[in-house]
């Protein structure tokens, strides 16, 4: 068995893989891999998976897969999978540091102390007994719902395929954003969460919240949300995740507001989550390769 490691892991994983058969990192040899390794770098799309004349199993380590053509690999009879349970914790910490950071003005005393400022005056704000709102509700939010518990938030969720959850009131999706003071992004992008934050649902908001974004850049309107931000409709908007990564700040409308703090896509990038991913990723090899898959 030959196993492919297309993007970047924990550099413990190769050693761990050899058990299986031949490890490589060399992308020239994708038309002899039986098993492909991929985060969010790589895209298999139709032609890549072309390339992969002798894949049998492609893994995505992270939670999304937006960037494997699934229907494809169903037609060439390849297993396309990912590491879903992996990232929670990783994805969890980074959007509830970024939920912290806006009340208490993190940046912005940083940035004034730097130069020399004392802005003692600039009051900040808690989250306790604040409202957030979490948009899916699946194993990352679970964990940001746990920790907003643990700082005394109310917490509501819309996800279309969960009716009840034991962390969040499960509401409609406009009555989940109606009342919230934040709410943090947790969903796969779909033709259905294509664009889903926009104008038309910004308009339901009556707080001005704070928007976390942890999930897909292409589940918000970037456009309608950046006129939010400059018109006050949204008091501030945070994001790891944009339409097309790296963004281009001349194409990009949210590098034209000053209420915005960008992460560059690095909510799985712990050093323990990329352990954890290795961890799955070998389970998930083991698994198919005791069926006889691989």
């Amino acid at each position: 068995m030959l196993i492919l490691i297309a993007d970047a892991f924990d550099k413990s994983l190769p050693g761990k893989l050899e058990v299986f058969g031949e490890v490589t990192t060399d992308i020239e040899r994708l038309g002899e891999a039986d098993v492909v390794l991929i985060r969010s770098k790589t895209k298999a799309t139709k032609e890549y998976i072309d390339k992969a004349k002798n894949m049998k199993l492609i893994i995505r380590g992270g939670v999304g897969m937006d960037n494997i053509d699934i229907p494809y690999c169903k037609e060439k009879g390849i297993v396309a999978t990912n590491t879903p349970k992996s990232s929670a914790v990783a994805v969890a910490e980074l959007a509830f540091c970024l939920m912290l950071s806006t009340p208490n003005n993190l940046c912005f005393y940083d940035n004034t102390m730097k130069n020399g400022e004392w802005a003692k005056k600039t009051k900040r704000h808690e989250l306790y007994g604040k409202t957030l709102c979490l948009l899916g509700i699946g194993n990352i939010a679970r964990k940001v719902a746990e920790r907003a518990h643990a700082f005394g938030m109310k917490v509501v969720a819309y996800d279309k395929y969960v009716e009840k959850s034991d962390l969040a009131e499960m509401m409609s999706l406009e009555d989940a954003v109606k009342d919230a003071d934040y709410i943090s992004m947790h969903l796969p992008f779909t033709p259905e969460t294509d664009k889903m934050v926009n104008k038309d649902l910004i308009s339901k908001m009556t707080k001005k919240p704070v928007i976390i974004n942890t999930g897909r850049g292409k589940c918000v309107d970037e456009n309608d949300v950046a006129e939010a931000l400059k018109n006050g409709d949204l008091s501030w908007f945070c994001t790891d995740v944009y339409s097309s990564e790296p963004p281009v700040r001349e194409e990009n409308p949210l590098f034209g507001c000053t209420n915005v703090t960008f992460t560059p896509h690095v909510g799985a990038n712990s050093e323990e989550n990329l352990l954890r991913i290795g961890e799955e990723v070998l389970d998930t090899i083991a698994k198919y390769h005791k069926e006889g898959l691989v």
